[in-house]
């Protein structure tokens, strides 16, 4: 899956949480993240975040940005 359709679709969930404010967007979105996408899209959106994260609007970064690492979840 390309780069931007994975922008696209983490932007649209970031828009459907939005109206809940910041507090409990961002935990709200990497939940919806870590929980249905698929560990190859997890890992393409995080590769895009280490790149600079263009694109995503801010609450959808600062999810991105919490979202387990897979090397973290081994070490655990």
């Amino acid at each position: 899956m390309s780069p931007e359709k994975l922008i696209y679709m983490a932007n649209q969930i970031g828009k459907f949480f939005a109206h809940e404010g910041e507090a409990k967007a961002v935990p709200a979105i990497a939940d919806h993240l870590a929980k249905f996408w698929d560990p190859r899209m997890r890992r393409a959106i995080l590769a895009h975040l280490d790149a600079g994260g263009a694109g995503l609007d801010p609450l959808v970064l600062a999810a991105v940005k919490s979202l387990p690492r897979p090397e973290e979840k081994k070490a655990s």
